[in-house]
């Protein structure tokens, strides 16, 4: 809808789409894409502060490269669609506090272990939604950048989408499901002049 490049929701959503378009690795997604933002948060807990608080003054938080990467993708999301990504900023704020959080009560050495077990977990069954299911390689294998800071907000959108009709503006979703057809057609040409 007239924006262009970083913030042309239309064509990240069909381009992440193009590589979930089976719903049993649609609902993996769903289920462990978040988990893997909010354990990453976890561990970027224990980077150094950036801000140094007076003496005295200690609320739990630290303002490190948790902090940053969670006001990055909390302002690009809104950027993408003021509406949803509102929502999305909001969930990036409240996984950086309960990151914080439980990574404050864990402690370094305990934490790693958790996040380890939990991103092994998550990824392990994202794998298996793409190799089983979708049948196609992961985006992150195309677009490493793109398939990290969208994947939340994809997931985001497509319960939106399915549990309420939402639409970023009228038209949203026919635009991007033809561009995700034609995506898909085009990998499978792709595909079977490879195999002949």
């Amino acid at each position: 809808m007239g924006r262009i490049g970083l913030f042309d929701l239309e064509n990240h959503f069909a381009f992440y789409g193009a590589y979930h378009s089976n719903p049993v690795n649609i609902f993996i997604h769903t289920l462990f894409v978040w988990p893997i933002l909010f354990t990453s948060l976890v561990l970027l807990y224990f980077t150094p502060s950036l801000l140094n608080f007076p003496a005295g003054v200690y609320h739990g938080f630290l303002f490190n490269f948790g902090f940053v990467f969670t006001v990055i993708y909390a302002l690009y999301y809104v950027g993408l669609d003021i509406k949803a990504g509102s929502l999305a900023a909001l969930l990036c704020f409240l996984c950086w506090v309960g990151a914080s959080v439980l990574a404050s009560r864990l402690g370094f050495s305990l934490a790693w272990k958790v996040v380890l077990a939990a991103q092994l977990f998550c990824w392990t069954g994202q794998f298996i939604g793409h190799g089983v299911f979708e049948k196609r390689a992961p985006a992150l294998l195309d677009n490493l950048v793109q398939a990290f800071l969208m994947a939340p907000f994809f997931v985001l959108l497509e319960v939106l989408q399915t549990a309420f009709g939402y639409e970023p503006y009228p038209g949203f979703h026919a635009n991007v499901k033809e561009k995700i057809e034609a995506n898909i057609k085009e990998w499978q040409e792709e595909k079977q002049k490879k195999q002949s």
